[in-house]
């Protein structure tokens, strides 16, 4: 069965509806925010609890560093925003002292401790039971998208490429899968597309040479894509989470990615809008399913009327099923099932005196 729903929950534990939403066969996994969080205690039991309700459900968190980090304290490492690393790219070799020194400078170091970013950050949040984060972000900083900003490594697509790529091998020896996001590229529009329609006016050839550059040199490397809730009027009038254009005949076809396609949150204010046109969180999904993703996200709508929203959406999914208004795709389920975690995570304790954790943590510091 494809279990293409990624869903949330309210508080920091599982309460029966929780359960009986999670069992139901169209959903595939559930997204952590900061508020299901306590202490790492609560996230591992949390985490046990999901797993006993369906061991294949995906576990997944937005947890990229800096600002966006869901979980930082109790042991959790800050993880520092990707500019970093992009600045620290910039930083010329010929600071031959530093490097005498150990003090990191210039690329090589950079990708160095991009990989540990990406090792530290898996790792820690593996051994608490959590499967998979949405990161690293592929986007460019132009300089004039807020939301953004310091979580872009670079407005170099080349050093974005690299640094990216590094962080994903990190978090891969972790035993944990990446998602890229988000394509073709959101930091070249300058509005938030949480609150508002976000919209690029550049030409195909200008966006495939500059912001989605990365996702054709790492398209043999990524496992899974989030397309940006922006609208390209030169490529097609949907955004690209909504537009076969991009998922299908670009990303897919044109850039061979053969990797998981999620869409981003289906609650976002740019989200429903397609073509002037609001549509109900079922006609989103089915539209996101259609045009390409494999899983979608409705988040924080356990929050609402007590997730009355997540229990209409799995009604209206099972009936536009049943209607064939989407199709299952085994394709789809098995991109899903591939992203689940490699290998068996550590505890928390052991992992803090594993000697690769150790060396990674000593390379962040």
């Amino acid at each position: 069965m494809h279990a293409p729903l990624m869903i949330d929950i309210a508080t920091t534990s599982l309460s029966k509806r929780d359960r009986q939403r999670l069992r139901h066969p169209l959903v595939g996994g559930l997204i952590l925010f900061a508020r299901n969080w306590e202490s790492r205690a609560q996230l591992t039991a949390l985490c046990k609890s999901i797993k006993a309700v369906r061991a294949d459900l995906l576990i997944a968190v937005d947890h990229e560093g800096g600002r966006v980090q869901r979980f930082k304290t109790d042991g959790f490492t800050h993880l520092p925003p990707m500019r970093a690393l992009g600045d620290m790219w910039m930083q010329a070799p010929r600071h031959a002292a530093k490097r005498a020194a150990g003090t990191p400078a210039g690329p090589l170091d950079a990708c160095n401790v991009a990989t540990a970013c990406g090792y530290v950050l898996g790792s820690e949040l593996r051994a608490c039971g959590v499967d998979f984060s949405f990161t690293p972000v592929l986007d460019l900083d132009h300089g004039h998208s807020k939301v953004i900003g310091d979580r872009a490594f670079s407005r170099d697509p080349a050093v974005v490429s690299l640094l990216a790529r590094s962080l994903a091998q990190g978090m891969l020896q972790s035993g944990m899968a990446h998602c890229a996001k988000h394509f073709p590229g959101h930091g070249y529009a300058s509005a938030d597309s949480h609150v508002a329609a976000a919209v690029d006016k550049r030409s195909l050839a200008a966006i495939l040479a500059d912001d989605a550059a990365p996702y054709r040199w790492l398209s043999n490397s990524l496992l899974a894509v989030m397309p940006a809730h922006v609208v390209y009027p030169k490529v097609d009038a949907r955004p690209a989470g909504f537009s076969p254009v991009w998922l299908q005949d670009i990303l897919r076809g044109r850039l061979g990615f053969t990797g998981a396609v999620f869409s981003d949150d289906l609650s976002m204010a740019a989200a429903r809008r397609i073509q002037g046109q609001e549509l109900s969180d079922t006609a989103a999904t089915v539209a996101a399913l259609q045009a390409g993703c494999d899983l979608t996200l409705l988040c924080n709508q356990s929050l609402v009327d007590e997730g009355s929203p997540i229990d209409r959406l799995l009604e209206g999914m099972t009936e536009a099923l049943l209607k064939g208004e989407w199709q299952v795709s085994e394709q789809a389920e098995a991109r899903r099932l591939a992203l689940l975690p490699r290998g068996t995570a550590v505890d928390w304790d052991t992992l803090m005196v594993q000697p690769a954790y150790m060396r990674a943590l000593d390379s962040l510091i």
